[in-house]
């Protein structure tokens, strides 16, 4: 016995023919808006992230804090001393080990910038 067709809705029609083509349904669509809504609102909380901490550090800058380098350091204090300064007193101005400093002060002293007045004792060359 044959078959009777059954008659295919052309709304039915269309639906399928547009899956099977691969194109996106007005579900897909909504479900892809809700994806990017939330990832627009995660960008955003990230940058709003970031803009505080770029303002903490420079609150930070703001209040006088500077990094300097220890050779800096060394120079500045053997310059606020006019007649000298002891390598114990730098050790206890700069707070920096021994080895450390040592090396500070040869590379001072090769570069020009400090001048041995006697054992121990250096002065800024002007």
């Amino acid at each position: 016995m044959a078959r009777k067709a059954t008659q295919i809705s052309m709304d039915a029609a269309f639906k399928q023919i547009l899956k099977d083509q691969g194109f996106l349904t007005k579900k897909d669509l909504d479900k892809l808006n809700a994806k990017i809504d939330r990832l627009e609102k995660a960008v955003k909380k990230a940058a709003t992230a970031k803009a505080a901490a770029t303002a903490q550090k420079r609150a930070v800058k703001g209040t006088g804090l500077r990094r300097t380098s220890a050779t800096s350091t060394v120079l500045e204090a053997v310059q606020r001393s006019k007649k000298g300064v002891t390598f114990a007193a730098l050790q206890k101005k700069t707070g920096f080990e021994e080895k450390k400093l040592r090396n500070i002060i040869f590379r001072l002293h090769k570069l020009g910038q400090l001048e041995r007045v006697g054992r121990g004792v250096y002065v800024a060359v002007k």
